[in-house]
């Protein structure tokens, strides 16, 4: 509540003030320690994520493409498909052309056959039912139509209407029994039931929601203003600590590795590392030397053995491997046929 200004914002009464002022400080003193392991759960999950969780998922990910994915893949890629299409063309041969033949050649003129006996015998038994059709119609309306009508018309239609006026009669009894009862069931529960709970519910419940509304409303209030300072005090400690470790142990171990370390790594590499890589050079220089002179030693003499006891190799005399020159171009004018020759 700020100090400046002369009453409640909003123009809320004392009893809000009363009782935001002590929920903000509870929920503050409880929130804190929550607020402060949320963030280092949050730090130490980020960590974990990075450092550990990808890799690891990353690695399981290629192990799975390696040992499930990539054989299932090359199985139907090499094996299923090649096979599935080998058995599809083998039942296409096997299977739908013979069907194909039959149902061409065979089956279709047979249906056609058989269709046209079934067209001849539905003509004829339609000419047969119509006849029959026409004899039972008549009969059924000199027998049960005629008859029906003269018992609905005489018999049951003055019953029905007779039993209706009475059960029209007997529901208007009933309705008026039943709206009287009705009526005074309204009032008892009226009475006893309604009018209590109304007042219960004007003069007890409204007010209690009301408070129980007011409260909750300023827990939620404080809540989210706990958690918001809440933040910004583990946001400091966490600063802080960060401050520490830096100071403690991030800025002794460079200040070492800077003063201690990379002078004593450079005196080593230029007192040690660089004059025993010459050597080493120069090593490996006058040995691949030495190699070098032992091979062509070892060469000369396998072929100066050879020499003596093969003798020196007959020289192979050079020949001339070109094509033999023409005695002249052919021109327009000239012919080699027998026929053109002058």
């Amino acid at each position: 509540m700020d100090q400046g200004k002369p009453g409640p914002p909003g123009g809320e009464g004392c009893l809000v003030v009363a009782i935001r002022v002590p929920v903000r400080i509870v929920v503050l003193v409880l929130v804190v320690p929550v607020r402060m392991a949320w963030d280092g759960l949050v730090v130490g999950g980020r960590f974990l994520n990075g450092a550990v969780f990808r890799p690891v998922g990353r690695a399981l990910l290629w192990l799975g493409r390696a040992l499930f994915v990539w054989p299932f893949v090359a199985l139907w890629r090499y094996a299923v498909v090649p096979l599935g299409q080998a058995l599809a063309w083998l039942a296409r041969v096997l299977l739908v052309v013979p069907a194909v033949w039959l149902h061409r050649r065979l089956l279709a003129p047979l249906g056609r056959g058989v269709g046209w006996l079934l067209r001849g015998a539905g003509a004829v038994l339609a000419v047969i039912g119509a006849g029959l059709y026409g004899a039972l119609a008549r009969l059924v309306r000199y027998l049960v139509v005629v008859p029906a009508g003269w018992l609905y018309t005489w018999v049951l239609a003055p019953v029905g209407r007779a039993v209706a006026w009475c059960a029209g009669g007997l529901m208007w009894l009933l309705g008026r029994v039943v709206t009287g009862a009705g009526c005074c069931l309204y009032w008892v529960t009226r009475v006893l039931f309604v009018l209590p709970a109304l007042a219960l519910w004007r003069w007890v419940l409204t007010p209690v929601g009301r408070l129980l509304a007011l409260v909750g409303r300023e827990i939620r209030g404080a809540l989210g203003h706990a958690w918001r300072i809440a933040g910004r005090i583990s946001l400091a400690v966490g600063r802080f600590f960060a401050v520490l470790f830096r100071w403690a142990l991030v800025e002794p171990v460079r200040r070492v590795y800077r003063t201690v370390l990379t002078p004593l790594g450079h005196a080593v590499r230029d007192a040690v590392l660089r004059p025993a890589a010459a050597a080493a050079r120069r090593v490996g220089r006058a040995a691949r030397q030495a190699f070098a002179a032992a091979r062509d030693s070892a060469r000369q003499a396998r072929a100066d053995l050879r020499r003596a006891l093969f003798g020196t190799p007959r020289q192979v005399r050079p020949t001339d491997r070109r094509e033999p020159h023409g005695h002249g171009t052919r021109t327009l004018g000239s012919s080699t046929t027998a026929l053109t020759k002058d």
